[in-house]
Protein backbone atom coordinates (compact mmCIF):
# COMPACT_ATOMS: atom_id res chain seq x y z
CA UNK A 1 0.00 0.00 0.00
CA UNK A 2 1.26 3.37 -1.18
CA UNK A 3 0.36 4.47 2.39
CA UNK A 4 1.72 1.79 4.85
CA UNK A 5 3.89 3.38 7.73
CA UNK A 6 7.18 1.24 9.01
CA UNK A 7 8.95 2.10 12.46
CA UNK A 8 12.74 1.87 13.30
CA UNK A 9 13.75 1.54 16.78
CA UNK A 10 17.59 2.45 18.29
CA UNK A 11 17.98 0.66 21.17
CA UNK A 12 21.55 2.59 23.21
CA UNK A 13 22.56 2.55 26.55
CA UNK A 14 22.71 6.08 26.48
CA UNK A 15 19.51 6.88 24.24
CA UNK A 16 16.36 5.13 22.37
CA UNK A 17 15.42 6.96 19.22
CA UNK A 18 12.08 5.85 16.90
CA UNK A 19 11.38 6.56 13.26
CA UNK A 20 8.54 6.36 11.44
CA UNK A 21 8.57 6.28 7.38
CA UNK A 22 6.57 5.74 4.75
CA UNK A 23 7.37 2.63 2.30
CA UNK A 24 10.35 4.86 0.16
CA UNK A 25 12.17 4.91 3.51
CA UNK A 26 11.30 8.86 4.12
CA UNK A 27 10.54 10.30 7.64
CA UNK A 28 7.64 11.36 9.00
CA UNK A 29 8.14 11.16 12.83
CA UNK A 30 10.66 11.02 15.06
CA UNK A 31 10.94 10.74 18.63
CA UNK A 32 13.98 10.04 21.49
CA UNK A 33 14.43 9.68 24.84
CA UNK A 34 16.79 8.15 27.16
CA UNK A 35 17.25 4.96 28.09
CA UNK A 36 16.39 4.66 32.04
CA UNK A 37 19.07 3.47 34.19
CA UNK A 38 16.90 0.52 35.53
CA UNK A 39 15.10 -2.54 35.75
CA UNK A 40 14.53 -5.03 32.57
CA UNK A 41 10.55 -3.92 33.05
CA UNK A 42 11.21 -0.15 32.88
CA UNK A 43 13.44 -0.30 29.85
CA UNK A 44 10.81 -2.33 28.19
CA UNK A 45 8.10 0.66 29.06
CA UNK A 46 10.10 3.54 27.78
CA UNK A 47 11.30 1.73 24.37
CA UNK A 48 7.27 1.38 23.58
CA UNK A 49 7.00 4.90 24.68
CA UNK A 50 9.42 6.22 22.22
CA UNK A 51 7.89 4.22 19.56
CA UNK A 52 4.19 5.92 20.32
CA UNK A 53 5.80 9.23 20.71
CA UNK A 54 7.14 8.81 17.34
CA UNK A 55 3.75 7.89 15.87
CA UNK A 56 2.63 10.86 17.69
CA UNK A 57 4.95 12.85 15.73
CA UNK A 58 3.66 11.62 12.66
CA UNK A 59 -0.09 11.56 13.36
CA UNK A 60 -0.29 8.09 13.29
CA UNK A 61 -2.17 5.03 15.61
CA UNK A 62 0.53 3.01 16.71
CA UNK A 63 -1.86 0.15 15.11
CA UNK A 64 -1.65 1.44 11.66
CA UNK A 65 1.99 0.00 11.44
CA UNK A 66 2.61 -2.65 8.67
CA UNK A 67 6.01 -3.64 10.95
CA UNK A 68 8.91 -2.57 13.12
CA UNK A 69 12.57 -2.98 12.72
CA UNK A 70 14.33 -2.71 15.96
CA UNK A 71 18.29 -2.50 16.27
CA UNK A 72 19.30 -3.19 20.34
CA UNK A 73 22.26 -3.17 22.45
CA UNK A 74 22.80 -6.94 23.25
CA UNK A 75 23.61 -9.47 23.89
CA UNK A 76 20.22 -11.07 21.85
CA UNK A 77 18.10 -13.90 22.68
CA UNK A 78 16.37 -13.97 19.32
CA UNK A 79 14.50 -17.11 20.02
CA UNK A 80 12.92 -15.09 22.84
CA UNK A 81 12.68 -11.50 21.14
CA UNK A 82 14.66 -10.07 24.38
CA UNK A 83 17.81 -8.50 25.51
CA UNK A 84 20.39 -10.88 28.16
CA UNK A 85 22.48 -9.87 30.40
CA UNK A 86 23.91 -6.22 28.54
CA UNK A 87 27.13 -5.43 30.06
CA UNK A 88 26.03 -1.64 29.48
CA UNK A 89 22.86 -1.72 31.45
CA UNK A 90 21.69 -2.44 34.76
CA UNK A 91 19.08 -5.38 33.72
CA UNK A 92 19.78 -8.50 33.61
CA UNK A 93 17.56 -8.63 30.97
CA UNK A 94 14.28 -6.77 29.00
CA UNK A 95 11.52 -8.25 26.89
CA UNK A 96 11.21 -6.22 23.05
CA UNK A 97 9.45 -8.46 20.04
CA UNK A 98 6.28 -8.93 23.03
CA UNK A 99 5.73 -6.00 24.05
CA UNK A 100 6.43 -4.16 20.90
CA UNK A 101 3.81 -6.88 19.09
CA UNK A 102 1.28 -6.15 22.15
CA UNK A 103 1.47 -2.30 21.36
CA UNK A 104 1.30 -2.52 17.63
CA UNK A 105 -0.10 -5.67 16.58
CA UNK A 106 2.69 -5.24 13.84
CA UNK A 107 5.46 -7.86 12.49
CA UNK A 108 8.30 -6.62 14.67
CA UNK A 109 12.34 -7.95 13.43
CA UNK A 110 14.87 -7.99 15.87
CA UNK A 111 19.04 -7.53 15.57
CA UNK A 112 21.96 -6.15 16.94
CA UNK A 113 22.68 -2.53 16.92
CA UNK A 114 25.46 -2.78 14.81
CA UNK A 115 24.07 -5.37 12.49
CA UNK A 116 21.07 -2.72 12.19
CA UNK A 117 24.18 -0.10 11.24
CA UNK A 118 25.10 -2.30 8.25
CA UNK A 119 21.97 -2.46 7.05
CA UNK A 120 21.69 1.15 7.09
CA UNK A 121 24.70 1.60 5.39
CA UNK A 122 23.74 -0.88 2.49
CA UNK A 123 20.57 0.49 2.34
CA UNK A 124 21.13 4.13 2.42
CA UNK A 125 24.71 4.93 1.34
CA UNK A 126 27.05 3.92 -0.97
CA UNK A 127 28.25 1.27 0.76
CA UNK A 128 29.53 -1.85 -1.40
CA UNK A 129 28.61 -6.29 -0.31
CA UNK A 130 31.84 -6.13 1.83
CA UNK A 131 31.06 -3.69 4.39
CA UNK A 132 31.72 -3.66 8.27
CA UNK A 133 30.20 -1.02 10.22
CA UNK A 134 31.39 -0.32 13.47
CA UNK A 135 30.40 1.43 16.56
CA UNK A 136 32.60 3.43 19.10
CA UNK A 137 29.87 4.83 21.28
CA UNK A 138 29.02 3.51 25.01
CA UNK A 139 30.04 -0.07 24.15
CA UNK A 140 31.91 -0.98 21.12
CA UNK A 141 30.27 -3.35 18.17
CA UNK A 142 30.45 -4.35 14.53
CA UNK A 143 27.73 -5.07 11.91
CA UNK A 144 29.30 -7.55 8.74
CA UNK A 145 28.23 -7.96 5.38
CA UNK A 146 30.21 -10.57 3.36
CA UNK A 147 29.78 -10.91 -0.11
CA UNK A 148 26.00 -8.70 0.36
CA UNK A 149 24.91 -11.23 3.11
CA UNK A 150 24.19 -9.36 6.27
CA UNK A 151 25.42 -11.67 9.02
CA UNK A 152 23.39 -12.43 12.14
CA UNK A 153 25.02 -15.85 13.66
CA UNK A 154 23.21 -18.12 16.55
CA UNK A 155 20.93 -16.07 18.97
CA UNK A 156 21.28 -12.42 17.04
CA UNK A 157 25.53 -12.46 17.95
CA UNK A 158 26.92 -12.41 15.28
CA UNK A 159 30.66 -9.78 14.82
CA UNK A 160 30.47 -8.74 19.11
CA UNK A 161 33.55 -7.12 18.19
CA UNK A 162 33.79 -5.67 21.35
CA UNK A 163 34.37 -8.31 23.59
CA UNK A 164 37.62 -9.63 21.30
CA UNK A 165 40.88 -9.26 23.46
CA UNK A 166 42.99 -6.57 22.48
CA UNK A 167 45.09 -6.63 25.59
CA UNK A 168 46.83 -10.21 26.57
CA UNK A 169 47.28 -8.98 29.87
CA UNK A 170 43.58 -8.35 30.79
CA UNK A 171 44.60 -5.37 32.51
CA UNK A 172 40.81 -4.23 32.37
CA UNK A 173 37.92 -5.86 33.10
CA UNK A 174 34.65 -5.49 30.69
CA UNK A 175 31.22 -4.71 31.86
CA UNK A 176 30.58 -8.28 30.76
CA UNK A 177 33.11 -9.20 32.94
CA UNK A 178 35.69 -10.56 30.59
CA UNK A 179 39.59 -9.13 30.63
CA UNK A 180 41.09 -7.25 28.21
CA UNK A 181 38.26 -7.02 25.67
CA UNK A 182 38.11 -3.66 23.51
CA UNK A 183 35.43 -2.53 24.49
CA UNK A 184 36.74 -2.51 28.37
CA UNK A 185 39.32 0.51 26.70
CA UNK A 186 37.49 2.15 23.94
CA UNK A 187 33.99 2.33 24.91
CA UNK A 188 33.03 5.36 25.95
CA UNK A 189 31.52 4.35 29.56
CA UNK A 190 35.39 3.23 30.45
CA UNK A 191 37.38 5.95 28.81
CA UNK A 192 37.33 7.49 32.37
CA UNK A 193 37.98 4.69 34.45
CA UNK A 194 41.09 4.00 31.63
CA UNK A 195 42.13 7.44 32.24
CA UNK A 196 42.44 6.89 35.98
CA UNK A 197 43.79 3.61 35.70
CA UNK A 198 46.84 5.00 33.50
CA UNK A 199 46.88 8.25 36.17
CA UNK A 200 47.45 5.59 38.90
CA UNK A 201 49.98 3.67 37.08
CA UNK A 202 51.74 6.09 35.21
CA UNK A 203 51.67 9.19 37.30
CA UNK A 204 51.11 11.05 34.71
CA UNK A 205 50.26 15.06 35.19
CA UNK A 206 46.84 16.04 34.69
CA UNK A 207 44.61 19.16 35.46
CA UNK A 208 41.42 16.88 35.00
CA UNK A 209 39.00 16.23 38.13
CA UNK A 210 38.82 12.35 37.64
CA UNK A 211 36.16 11.92 40.03
CA UNK A 212 33.51 13.38 37.85
CA UNK A 213 35.08 12.84 34.30
CA UNK A 214 33.63 11.72 31.31
CA UNK A 215 34.95 10.70 27.97
CA UNK A 216 34.05 13.64 26.55
CA UNK A 217 36.52 15.65 29.39
CA UNK A 218 39.38 13.22 27.88
CA UNK A 219 39.05 14.09 24.52
CA UNK A 220 38.96 17.95 25.27
CA UNK A 221 42.14 17.30 27.54
CA UNK A 222 43.97 15.76 24.95
CA UNK A 223 43.45 19.16 22.71
CA UNK A 224 44.41 21.41 24.99
CA UNK A 225 47.57 18.94 25.45
CA UNK A 226 47.00 17.29 28.92
CA UNK A 227 49.46 14.65 29.49
CA UNK A 228 46.82 12.23 30.72
CA UNK A 229 44.60 13.40 28.10
CA UNK A 230 46.97 12.86 25.12
CA UNK A 231 48.22 9.24 26.44
CA UNK A 232 44.84 8.34 27.06
CA UNK A 233 43.70 9.35 23.59
CA UNK A 234 47.18 7.89 22.25
CA UNK A 235 46.15 4.54 23.65
CA UNK A 236 42.39 4.42 22.58
CA UNK A 237 44.06 4.49 18.35
CA UNK A 238 46.62 1.68 19.53
CA UNK A 239 43.38 -0.38 21.25
CA UNK A 240 40.83 0.63 18.04
CA UNK A 241 43.32 -0.02 15.37
CA UNK A 242 44.35 -3.25 16.77
CA UNK A 243 40.50 -4.12 17.47
CA UNK A 244 39.93 -2.60 13.51
CA UNK A 245 42.70 -4.80 11.86
CA UNK A 246 40.87 -8.22 13.54
CA UNK A 247 37.41 -7.27 12.12
CA UNK A 248 39.60 -6.62 8.51
CA UNK A 249 41.08 -9.78 9.24
CA UNK A 250 38.07 -12.03 9.92
CA UNK A 251 35.46 -10.11 7.46
CA UNK A 252 37.58 -8.65 4.70
CA UNK A 253 35.58 -5.36 4.12
CA UNK A 254 36.67 -2.84 1.72
CA UNK A 255 34.48 -0.46 3.96
CA UNK A 256 34.54 0.21 7.22
CA UNK A 257 32.34 2.84 8.48
CA UNK A 258 32.15 3.63 12.02
CA UNK A 259 29.47 5.83 13.86
CA UNK A 260 28.60 6.32 17.44
CA UNK A 261 29.14 8.98 19.82
CA UNK A 262 32.91 8.69 20.26
CA UNK A 263 33.68 8.16 16.33
CA UNK A 264 31.24 11.14 15.53
CA UNK A 265 31.93 13.97 17.93
CA UNK A 266 35.69 13.43 17.95
CA UNK A 267 36.67 11.77 14.26
CA UNK A 268 40.20 13.56 14.06
CA UNK A 269 41.33 11.95 17.20
CA UNK A 270 39.63 8.54 16.70
CA UNK A 271 39.20 7.53 13.04
CA UNK A 272 41.80 9.43 11.18
CA UNK A 273 44.76 7.97 13.32
CA UNK A 274 43.30 4.51 12.92
CA UNK A 275 42.57 4.72 9.26
CA UNK A 276 47.07 6.03 9.20
CA UNK A 277 47.67 3.03 11.15
CA UNK A 278 46.39 0.44 10.09
CA UNK A 279 48.07 -0.99 7.08
CA UNK A 280 50.87 -1.52 9.34
CA UNK A 281 49.00 -3.82 11.04
CA UNK A 282 47.29 -5.88 7.88
CA UNK A 283 48.44 -8.92 5.57
CA UNK A 284 45.72 -7.92 3.65
CA UNK A 285 44.75 -4.69 1.25
CA UNK A 286 43.66 -2.30 3.84
CA UNK A 287 39.62 -1.01 3.36
CA UNK A 288 38.58 2.74 3.07
CA UNK A 289 38.15 4.15 6.70
CA UNK A 290 35.13 6.27 7.10
CA UNK A 291 32.24 8.07 9.25
CA UNK A 292 28.73 7.04 8.59
CA UNK A 293 27.03 9.83 6.40
CA UNK A 294 24.00 8.54 8.28
CA UNK A 295 25.56 10.23 11.91
CA UNK A 296 23.54 9.49 15.10
CA UNK A 297 20.41 7.97 13.00
CA UNK A 298 23.07 5.07 11.46
CA UNK A 299 21.26 2.44 13.62
CA UNK A 300 17.81 3.65 13.51
CA UNK A 301 17.69 3.99 9.94
CA UNK A 302 19.06 0.49 9.24
CA UNK A 303 16.54 -0.94 12.15
CA UNK A 304 13.80 1.24 9.40
CA UNK A 305 15.45 -0.89 6.46
CA UNK A 306 15.22 -4.09 8.02
CA UNK A 307 11.34 -4.00 7.41
CA UNK A 308 10.89 -1.98 4.16
CA UNK A 309 9.60 -3.22 1.18
CA UNK A 310 12.46 -4.50 -0.86
CA UNK A 311 14.75 -5.13 1.92
CA UNK A 312 16.73 -8.04 1.67
CA UNK A 313 16.35 -8.44 5.88
CA UNK A 314 12.26 -8.78 5.23
CA UNK A 315 12.90 -12.18 3.86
Amino acid sequence: MTDARYAGIDVGATNTRAVVADASGSLVGRARRRTPQADGPTITEAIVWTLREACDDAALDPHALTAVGVGTLGPLDTDAGAVVGPPNLPADRFELVDPLVEATGAEVRLRNDAVAGVVGERRFTDAPENTVYLTLSSGVGAGACVDGNVLSGWQGNAAEMGHVVVDSEGTLTCGCGGAGHWEAYAGGENIPTYARHLHATEGLDTDLDLDSLDAAGVFAADERGDPLGEAVVDRLVRWNTHGVATLVHAFAPEVVSLGGAVALENSERVVDPVRERLPDLLATAPPTVRVTTLGEDVVVRGALALVLPGSDETR
